[in-house]
């Protein structure tokens, strides 16, 4: 379990050049609260970047930094796991990524990619998309579980399940899958040329005990005949060149249509982001005939011309959607060309190496005829010493055909893992015997919440909802609190099932304003019964109504701005 114990930042965002400090583990509740703009929401900002190198809200780098100072921002924080303490400290101007595990740096000498990647994966298991659906739950910039892809919830799950380490199993497998079916090709195609020769050999033993004189006419004939057959092979060889050279031109480019596959798959992710902003924004004004914040009305002429905008923004990103997934398709299938071509050259490798194998072994029989066209003609002999080629012949094919036994063996045993740790195999089994508590411990919480339906999550979480009169919704069909309902229900099971588990589970929860907007005050009573049975977790809340809240918590910060500076406020 990760216990986090402190944060800290300066120069982040509205705070100056004093850290503000916060203690994650001191109390079970606490109320944050302040003005709109006072820098309440920045705990979730400093906490995901000094952890994930990324803001919680929709922030570019630099704007992060202090404006006033603009430079020396720092956010730092504390956890321990187990019996280990650590600190992890995160800047920008100068850029600082720091690991300390009780006390000492963690080696730096991996790239800054890799480093990340070992507070993810070795330190915290955790990673981005996980922590955002077991410890904070925010009104900006999330994107509650129920509104991701299929794919991405059930990643999330995987990681809240801890079996994620399958796929990476796999994927290690997978490259030792394929280092033995090279290693099966080249062996098999080795004990067939130690086969033929053996034959060759044998053959020639017996011709050469019983030899006499007129032998040596065959012999000759044998001599010009694999000299044609050389010929041949080299003929082909030259053919085989010839076509190789050809896919290799035609392959010339394949490199530049793998980076262009990858530039166009960011600007689809791009464009998705882009459709879902101005999406969002034609809702608001569709929605709303006043600013929220302010209250003060907006005029309906500025309201028409708000949503002609973002109606043409969307039809013009749709549209650019549309062609840029034409030009993908276009992208990968010629990707798929240019990866079946390559394939056609390694086969065409494979052919030539037989044949110039083909071509060493008629060069050494030619040699050998040559030979023993010489002993035939000084009416020599000297069948002890191919009996003895022999022996060692028979010596190699039998010990070829051990290794080729022993490797084929391996790889049904890697076969047989891969089948396991496949998506249809372990993981599957595992999410099967979870899937009914999540469902029960989801509807348990709804029922808390005063939200009577059957909450059904599937093999691939997608959701089937129905009402106590056997109506069948999807989350999108209910109102904005009904679906904070559900989100708040996720959540509080995603932490149980993580304890359960011991994967992501975390001391601290953190709620971003969800008692100032979508949830009544009925519902706001049933989640901190909830909040009640949680047990020693510290759950921060950031919200506008500290007025009607403040009895509710047993501790309460408060942010407040003086000369343009966040500060914290003693209450």
């Amino acid at each position: 379990m990760i216990i986090f114990k402190k944060i800290r930042w300066k120069n982040f965002l509205s705070t100056g050049n004093q850290f503000i400090e916060i203690n994650l583990n001191k109390s079970n509740t606490t109320l944050i609260i302040g003005t709109n703009g006072s820098g309440k929401s920045t705990l979730l900002d400093a906490m995901t970047y000094v952890l994930f190198n990324r803001p919680f809200r929709i922030i570019k780098k630099e704007q992060m930094i202090n404006t006033v100072n603009n430079g020396d921002a720092l956010v730092e924080i504390e956890f321990s796991i187990g019996i280990k303490e650590y600190k992890v400290r995160r800047g920008i101007k100068p850029n600082i990524f720091e690991i300390y595990c009780d006390d000492e740096l963690i080696n730096q000498e991996a790239s800054s990619v890799d480093y990340q990647k070992i507070l993810e994966r070795n330190i915290m298991r955790l990673s981005y998309r996980s922590f955002v659906q077991v410890v904070i739950l925010g009104s900006s910039s999330y994107e509650p579980f129920m509104k991701m892809k299929s794919r991405y919830r059930k990643e999330a799950v995987e990681e809240i399940l801890d079996i994620k380490v399958f796929s990476h199993m796999d994927w290690m497998l997978r490259d030792q899958q394929s280092v033995l079916n090279k290693k099966i090709v080249d062996v098999k195609h080795n004990a067939d040329l130690i086969q033929a020769k053996y034959e060759l050999e044998d053959k020639h033993f017996k011709e050469i005990k019983n030899r006499n004189v007129d032998d040596k006419k065959l012999k000759q004939d044998q001599l010009d005949k694999i000299e044609n057959d050389k010929k041949t092979y080299l003929e082909k060889i030259q053919q085989l060149d010839t076509n190789y050279k050809k896919y290799n031109d035609d392959i010339k480019d394949k490199e530049k249509v793998e980076k262009k596959l990858n530039q166009l798959s960011k600007l689809e992710a791009k464009i998705e982001q882009n459709l879902h902003t101005h999406q969002k924004n034609l809702e608001f004004f569709e929605e709303n005939d006043s600013c929220p914040t302010c209250t003060q009305k907006l005029e309906s002429e500025f309201r028409g011309e708000k949503r002609a905008y973002e109606k043409g923004k969307i039809t013009t990103l749709n549209d650019g959607m549309k062609k840029l997934v034409e030009e993908i398709t276009q992208t990968e299938t010629k990707l798929k060309e240019f990866n079946s071509i390559s394939k056609k050259m390694t086969d065409l490798n494979i052919e030539i190496s037989k044949l110039n194998t083909s071509i060493e072994e008629i060069k050494k029989y030619s040699d050998n005829l040559h030979n023993e066209i010489l002993l035939l003609e000084n009416k020599k002999q000297d069948s002890d010493k191919i009996e003895e080629e022999l022996n060692n012949l028979a010596q190699q094919l039998n010990e070829t055909q051990e290794e080729l036994i022993k490797i084929n063996e391996e790889k049904s045993y890697i076969d047989t893992v891969r089948e396991i740790l496949s998506e249809k195999g372990a993981k599957t089994r595992i999410i099967k015997k979870y899937l009914p508590i999540m469902n029960t411990l989801i509807n348990q919480y709804l029922q808390d919440m005063d939200f009577f339906v059957n909450f059904n999550l599937d093999e691939e979480f997608n959701e089937t909802i129905k009402s106590r009169f056997r109506d069948t919704f999807n989350y999108n069909n209910f109102s904005e609190g009904e679906k904070l309902r559900i989100d708040l229900a996720l959540l509080f099971t995603w932490r149980n099932i993580a304890k359960m588990k011991n994967s992501t589970n975390t001391n601290v929860l953190i709620l971003d304003e969800i008692f100032d907007s979508s949830l009544d005050s009925q519902g706001t009573e049933d989640f901190f019964k909830i909040l009640r049975t949680l047990g020693k977790e510290n759950v921060f809340i950031i919200s506008h109504k500290g007025d009607i809240l403040f009895d509710k918590f047993t501790n309460i910060i408060k942010f407040e701005k003086t000369n343009n500076f966040t500060r914290l406020q003693n209450v």
